[in-house]
């Protein structure tokens, strides 16, 4: 798998926004992607050491219109926590 097959988008919520100050990065991944390969596919694509990576596996919520109803699709979630000594990554520092 490439990097860029693995980190799918970064993931923006209120918690997430937290985080940033912590150096704590939230992404959607692909859901056949382990810590090892998060951790390699960061640091390539944003050349940023990562310290450590935990992951959430994260069931679509059901959804209805009118009497149709159906699931949203589920996905993988990774939260990365950069070394202290790392660089930020740039585009999470315009939204902070």
């Amino acid at each position: 798998m490439l990097a860029e097959d693995i980190i799918i988008r970064p993931l923006l919520t209120e918690k997430g926004y937290d985080g940033i100050a912590d150096k704590k990065y939230t992404f959607v991944v692909a859901k056949s992607a382990n810590k090892t390969q998060i951790k390699l596919a960061v640091e390539k694509l944003f050349g940023v050491e990562v310290q450590s990576v935990n992951t959430v596996n994260c069931k679509g919520k059901l959804k209805r219109m009118g009497r149709n109803q159906g699931y949203t699709p589920d996905y993988k979630k990774a939260i990365v926590q950069l070394t202290a000594d790392s660089k930020a990554i740039e585009y999470f520092n315009s939204l902070s």
